[in-house]
């Protein structure tokens, strides 16, 4: 699936960092390893799209399961893949440990389980999330890992040697860690947005340095500690005038220049503990601003300072994804609510196409590819749908565990991290 025209994310063109970052990139890889890489949260193009026509439509715990393997711990991140390697973040179910898992992609095994952190006192979590609910991000032999306030580190996948590790970022979560990084110009981006500090920091890649750290501007001394928090991914885009930083938080969405941390504009609104990232269509990006009463804010980012009251295209508010992201696909923007409603809305003027209750409930993020959109409940059902401007279903399929955890792709494979297991699902 092509990217929107005028706006690209600055995720797609990862293979361009040969030039900004040769520690880790050493020369650009041909299309066809391209379509092994799913690096981050959301994909190659950060967006949830994939490029293949040939994943898999069916599927059950007897039909077109490659293989099942048993995961220690727990975490909700997305899988990362390389070529022939499967990366997961996870901790034990207490809290006091935080390791990473690798899988031998053709057979499922685990290859080794390394530990990252000792952590003697966690904090209390949601019932619903896990103490390694960020997702990491691959690039080539470096593997970066965020677990929220309890650290991040920089790990050799080759050796299993870690690089570098930091434990004196810290925040109140609340409800435990959820946002995930993003890698740019060889530098490690992520939101800290607690109850008690909002900020968005930036990292060397090599060295775990501070590159820049920018605090968010608008007041929020009018609202409780609680309303501070958000749980989002930032989404970088290229536009005419350079990278913007489109960074949800609490009570408004900022952009930033990612190159410096300087920031470019801001809109406020109402909400807070959003977890779901922004998605972009032209000089349209979409921010989710509230995990309670989620609405869609369409905003034209092309402009400067407060733009609250000049570049807020239109507003969708029924409905709305608390926690799974929204995909784009041509005009389409398609979301699911957490309580499964899936509504299909025309992208340019916020008018809805369609709306379809699937039932269920919704968390992992939905993934594109051929045409077609993959939802996956909490319970292990997995509606594929055709990306029409009508509702048009394809397959439901069914696991004996549901996806908390964003799915993942390669070659021609979904891998599905349920809350036990990873699968491989390939056509026999």
């Amino acid at each position: 699936m092509s990217s929107p025209k005028g706006i690209i994310p600055l995720n797609q063109q990862r293979l361009l960092f040969a030039v900004l970052f040769p520690i880790m990139l050493t020369s650009l890889p041909s299309l066809s390893q391209a379509g092994d890489l799913w690096p981050e949260f959301r994909g190659p193009t950060a967006d949830g799209h994939f490029d293949n026509d040939n994943l898999p439509i069916r599927w059950s715990e007897s039909e077109n399961v490659r293989w099942k393997t048993k995961l220690p711990g727990m975490g909700w991140g997305t899988p990362v893949i390389s070529k022939d390697r499967i990366w997961l973040t996870s901790a034990t179910d207490d809290g006091h440990e935080m390791f990473v898992v690798s899988v031998d992609r053709k057979n499922g095994e685990i290859v080794e389980r390394i530990k990252i952190f000792e952590v003697e006192e966690p904090e209390r979590k949601n019932n619903m999330n896990s103490y390694a609910s960020p997702s990491p991000v691959l690039s080539e032999n470096r593997l970066f890992i965020y677990y929220g306030t309890y650290g991040i580190a920089c790990l050799d996948t080759d050796s299993g040697n870690i690089i570098w590790s930091r434990q004196d970022i810290n925040l109140d979560h609340q409800e435990g860690p959820g946002s995930s990084i993003i890698l740019y110009d060889g530098r490690v981006i992520f939101h800290c947005d607690g109850r008690d500090v909002q900020f968005l920091l930036a990292l060397d890649a090599e060295t775990g340095a501070t590159a820049w750290q920018q605090q968010r501007s608008l007041d929020l001394s009018h609202v409780g500690d609680f309303s501070r928090k958000a749980f989002t991914t930032p989404l970088v885009i290229e536009t005419n005038d350079g990278p913007r930083l489109i960074s949800p938080a609490a009570q408004g969405c900022y952009c930033y220049d990612p190159r410096n941390g300087e920031e470019l504009w801001r809109v406020r609104y109402s909400g807070f503990s959003a977890v779901p990232r922004p998605v972009a269509l032209g000089n349209i990006t979409f921010v989710v601003n509230d995990f309670a009463k989620p609405e869609i804010h369409a905003i034209r980012h092309d402009g400067s300072g407060d733009i609250t009251d000049s570049h807020i295209e239109w507003i969708y508010g029924r409905n709305g994804p608390s926690t799974a992201s929204p995909v784009l696909v041509d005009n389409r923007l398609m979301f699911v609510s957490d309580k499964g409603v899936l509504t299909c809305l025309n992208a340019r003027n916020g008018k809805e196409l369609w709306k379809e209750r699937l039932g269920g409930n919704f968390c992992a993020t939905p993934l594109a590819a051929g045409g077609l959109v993959y939802w996956f409940d909490r319970d292990g059902k997995a509606t594929v749908i055709q990306a029409n401007d009508q509702y048009e279903e394809v397959a439901v399929n069914e696991l004996e565990e549901g996806l908390m955890a964003s799915p993942a792709a390669a070659g021609n494979a979904l891998y599905l991290r349920t809350t036990s297991y990873l699968y491989c699902i390939q056509n026999d």
